[in-house]
């Protein structure tokens, strides 16, 4: 089976192209080369990350696809992100990376040669370069040709109608990252992928969970601009309050932020005032603000090289807590601070979740919320203390928001922390508004805090700690942005 060729893809209400237009475009174009010193940021660390997955996998053929094109309406694509770990391999970041493939082909006891299939520049004696909207130059941009690639990644170039010949015929043994591009799950006759491929996705993530310094530059560059970001939204607070879907501005102010200084949010953006923060999910973003609520606000930037921050703050819209917001707010302070108290290496990565459900179902018991003691409630067979605060504490983080989520257990959810690892602590309370076993005065009350951190040699470095985290700095935090 053969992959399709690359073909011209024009709208039908386009306008017909005369002969004498087609000679006469086809004619008179400079050179427009990239310069010619230009390479992919972090160049250096991309052939030892290929060696590194080469050794897992000997004499085997693997196939890392970039990610297809996913049309939103008619003729209009979603924006393209290439997947995660095509990025780790390559480097390459682009919106010109859609259906582009890394091949890494076994070389004898030398390991792999890794092999790019691309799409190259649109040849301008053709027509695709101004008639095809979804990979014309004139209607998406330029891309490099095979030679550019190659410069810009240090890797060998084919191009990408060339991919379903090497597909064709007696084959190595293979591996694919299923589910990334169908037409290449396809033409490798593997449309559901089998336990080889599933191993080859986990070791492409687990091989991400420790971060390298330059990774961790990238993170940190992330966290920054959200931290603007953040600081941006508070001054934009007062007229947020004035619009009848505030909670839509601040999204805005905070995407316009991610796109000015990276490629756009790590996620989309939650916005949710008042009852909207039980909603752990809540993007929809559509409601007024109330100035006698709380705003919950998670976002992040995702840098130009696809490094994500994910951080969540909980803010008093009138710039200070009412005392029924504030010792809720101080309830998960305590229990995200006593999750970050355990983060060093050795650790196990499910520590900081149980210290910080322990501080949590210790306060519901206190406030007289939970039918059962503290104790009981966290019992595995009991859990009534989830009630109120539904989901996990944190996740690993890098070129994915929620990074390296196809590890295997033994490596991350029931694995041991690493230096260099970076992850999110991230408790919350979600006091439904129709929740009877809650006082009137609870009801209705969504908060998460959550920061960034990497691991240390000796514990973890707060990256996210240029934000406030206690209540009476959020509010001196709040006073100085507001006009």
């Amino acid at each position: 089976m053969t992959l399709p060729p690359t073909g011209l893809n024009t709208g039908s209400h386009d306008l017909p192209v005369s002969p004498a237009l087609a000679s006469f475009m086809g004619t008179r174009w400079a050179a427009t080369p990239i310069p010619a010193d230009l390479r992919v940021p972090g160049h250096d660390r991309f052939p030892g990350r290929r060696a590194r997955l080469s050794t897992v996998f000997p004499g085997e053929r693997l196939i890392v696809p970039s990610g297809r094109l996913k049309v939103r309406c008619n003729d209009l694509d979603y924006r393209f992100r290439p997947h995660s770990a095509y990025v780790w391999l390559t480097g390459l970041t682009g919106e010109d990376q859609a259906d582009h493939v890394l091949v890494l082909e076994p070389a004898g006891p030398e390991g792999h040669e890794p092999v790019l299939y691309l799409r190259p520049r649109s040849p301008r004696d053709g027509g695709e370069f101004y008639r095809d909207r979804r990979y014309g130059e004139f209607w998406v941009g330029a891309r490099p040709d095979l030679a550019e690639a190659a410069q810009l990644t240090g890797v060998r170039t084919e191009h990408l109608d060339d991919l379903g010949k090497l597909l064709t015929g007696p084959q190595p043994p293979t591996r694919v990252l299923v589910g990334t591009d169908p037409l290449v799950d396809e033409a490798t006759g593997r449309p559901n992928g089998d336990h080889r491929d599933s191993e080859l996705a986990a070791v492409l993530s687990e091989l991400r969970l420790v971060k390298d310094e330059w990774e961790i530059g990238q993170l940190q560059l992330a966290v920054d601009h959200t931290t603007t970001g953040f600081e941006d939204v508070v001054r934009a607070l007062p007229t947020a309050l004035r619009h009848h879907r505030g909670e839509r501005w601040i999204e805005g102010v905070f995407d316009l932020r991610a796109r000015a200084e990276g490629n756009g949010t790590s996620y989309t953006t939650i916005a949710a005032s008042g009852a909207h923060a039980c909603v752990l999910h809540w993007i929809r973003n559509d409601g007024a603000l109330d100035p006698n609520s709380l705003l919950l606000l998670d976002a992040g930037v995702e840098t130009d090289t696809l490094y994500a921050a994910d951080i969540t703050r909980t803010l008093p819209l009138s710039g200070t807590f009412t005392p029924v917001q504030r010792q809720a707010y101080d309830l998960v302070l305590a229990a995200q601070s006593a999750g970050i108290a355990t983060l060093r290496p050795g650790a196990r990565f499910r520590d900081f979740h149980r210290a910080a459900m322990r501080v949590i179902a210790e306060g519901l018991a206190d406030w007289g919320v939970l039918p059962v003691s503290a104790e009981e409630a966290l019992a595995e067979d009991n859990g009534l203390y989830r009630r109120y605060t539904l989901c996990g504490s944190g996740h690993m983080l890098g070129l994915d928001y929620h990074d390296c989520a196809k590890s295997r257990a033994d490596r991350y959810l029931d694995g041991t922390l690493e230096e260099g690892m970076v992850l999110t602590v991230e408790p919350g309370l979600y006091l439904q508004p129709d929740d009877e076993t809650l006082p009137a005065e609870l009801r209705g009350l969504g908060i998460r805090i959550e920061d960034d951190l990497v691991i240390t040699a000796d514990g973890a470095h707060l990256m996210s700690g240029a934000l406030p985290r206690t209540a009476t700095d959020v509010e001196s935090w709040m006073a100085d942005l507001l006009p």
